[in-house]
């Protein structure tokens, strides 16, 4: 990466565009509305609330991150979307029931103002959803017309300066790499020609990449994470990132599986199982949108322990992932985690986990982080893959020939010092005082 000469200053409204509109991003965007009217605070966000070290310890200089690199102000945003739901962004917010009806009632105004905009929708790509709120564009061409249409319209409409896309809709079914994805002229055919490979969440990044909109992606659907998204985020000097928001049982084992390989402590086995009520888990109830999710999640160990490497401790992990629906609990997502270590002499023991979290509680942080974040990196003429940003995904997009980073920690590394190279601070090794003499 080349330092950027400067960094446009983040002047203006930041319009933050969302292809589906249910928990998470009505949690987002009430969140927001609470900040901007004070009666709120932006726990778990990064950009907020996080510090970062600059020079040596013991030059005491920690400011607040927001306060380090120019983001965007949080009073700056303005929110759209689309859902194959009608609902606006308060109706969804009181049937997604993630947050208190009182918090909802003080901000109703500028959540009942968020209404979303007929979605690219096809029931052959997620099976479980059905709503009325759809396109009836003829061809998938015509429907990534009418997305640019939307993103243009929403600009004018709204006043706003810039824009950042970012995936909070449903899991898609499992797809793997076709050879229409390999070249921008292959992908620009397939589109137009129906393809089956093209599904609706790649409409969207195709069109907001050609309107220079960055686009990022919450969910683990294969999206921008093909050689000609890539391409085309390059040749338009782009951001773009991915996949799947790291929340709940994933997060839990970004921080524990590095503690343990830290440690040199064997793993046998790790067994993971969730239950889940809300619109994501009624789709991964699927079993085709459930292998996408749980191929992205089973990765995680692989990259964390490298097995290869330790083959004594790592080599043969069994690792099983499941997922349940389960309505009555709605949005609060349980996730329980069995693991089989082995220490000294290869004597086994055993870790328990129970997280009873709350999914989108978790996830509406890391999508203002990853929108304000994606807005520096293009406002710092930052086009491609942002791997800076796999703190905040379960599967990070890397470079072709590079292994992605899993280890919750490095990333963070990797996050802050990427902060710091931008504003030309020393970048933080963490040797003793005595190297730098």
């Amino acid at each position: 990466m080349n330092q950027p000469e400067s960094i446009a200053p983040a002047t203006g409204k930041l319009g933050v565009l969302i292809p589906g509109m249910g928990a998470v991003a009505t949690t987002v965007i009430a969140g927001v509305e609470a900040i901007k009217a004070g009666i709120g605070q932006p726990i778990g966000s990064l950009t907020q609330m996080g510090t970062i070290r600059l020079g040596k310890r013991t030059e005491g200089r920690s400011p607040l991150i927001k306060d380090f690199v120019p983001l965007a102000d949080i009073d700056s945003l303005v929110f759209g979307g689309w859902d194959v739901f009608p609902e606006d962004a308060y109706d969804s917010a009181i049937h997604a029931g993630v947050l208190d009806q009182r918090l909802l009632d003080q901000i109703a105004d500028p959540l009942k103002a968020v209404k979303p905009m007929p979605a690219v929708f096809d029931r052959n790509y997620v099976r479980r959803l059905e709503g009325s709120n759809v396109k009836s564009a003829k061809s998938k061409w015509d429907a990534v017309l009418e997305v640019r249409e939307d993103i243009q319209r929403f600009k004018a409409d709204n006043g706003v300066e810039r824009l950042v896309m970012i995936w909070c809709g449903s899991t898609e079914i499992f797809m793997e790499h076709h050879e229409v994805h390999d070249t921008i002229e292959g992908l620009e055919k397939a589109i137009q020609e129906n393809h089956p490979a093209i599904p609706p969440s790649m409409i969207y990044a195709y069109a907001a990449l050609q309107e220079g909109v960055p686009f990022l992606n919450g969910a683990p659907n294969l999206t921008v994470d093909v050689p000609a998204m890539v391409e085309l985020a390059k040749q338009k000097g782009v951001p773009i990132g991915g996949k799947d928001f790291k929340t709940g049982q994933t997060l839990m084992k970004t921080l524990l599986a590095p503690g343990l390989k830290a440690r040199m402590l064997g793993v046998q086995g790790w067994f993971s199982t969730n239950i889940l009520g809300n619109r994501d888990g009624e789709v991964l109830d699927d079993p085709d949108s459930f292998k996408t999710k749980e191929v992205s999640k089973l990765d995680v160990l692989e990259f964390i322990l490298q097995p290869s490497l330790y083959p004594e401790l790592y080599g043969d992990i069994y690792h099983k992932v499941r997922i349940n629906y389960y309505p009555p609990r709605g949005d609060e997502k349980e996730g329980w985690d069995n693991i089989d270590i082995f220490g000294w002499m290869g004597m086994p023991m055993q870790i328990k986990v129970d997280f009873l979290c709350r999914d989108s509680i978790l996830a509406a942080p890391l999508v203002l982080d990853l929108v304000l974040f994606a807005d520096l990196a293009q406002r710092a003429q930052m086009g491609g893959i942002q791997e800076w940003l796999s703190f905040y995904f379960k599967s990070p997009m890397t470079a072709p020939d590079l292994y992605p980073e899993h280890d919750l920690f490095i990333q963070l590394m990797k996050l802050k010092n990427t902060l710091r190279f931008l504003r030309g601070e020393d970048l933080i090794t963490h040797l003793g005082q005595e190297y730098y003499d």
